[in-house]
């Protein structure tokens, strides 16, 4: 693997690629960080980040259909690989460990 650890922006839009499933691109994950996390990245912040962990190999891209609407060029849309699952569920069980034992601990 070429990272064992994600940060947490990289969680954050690895899991929003996954709620969206086949409708996952750029603004589209932006509006889903917005939506359920209230981060507002910025456009480059995301892109950057989409780029970068497609070079890691955590998410792939593919072309979709082109429209008119687009000027005639393909919607960029992304998918999380299984290496990109793979680390997401390690991160996933770190925290649940790291948090066993400390319900209640920010109340105080």
């Amino acid at each position: 693997m070429s990272q064992d650890y994600l940060g947490e922006f990289e969680q954050m839009v690895l899991l929003s690629i996954m709620r969206l499933g086949e409708g996952a691109y750029g603004l589209a994950v932006r509006d889903e960080l917005e939506t359920v996390a209230g981060r507002v990245p910025s456009s480059g912040a995301l892109y950057t980040t989409l780029d970068r962990m497609e070079k890691k190999g955590f998410i792939e891209s593919y072309a979709g259909e082109s429209t008119r609407e687009r000027g005639g060029r393909p919607r960029r849309y992304v998918r999380v690989t299984p290496e990109g699952k793979t680390l997401l569920a390690r991160a996933r069980g770190s925290l649940i460990a790291l948090w066993d034992g400390l319900e209640g601990a920010l109340d105080r």
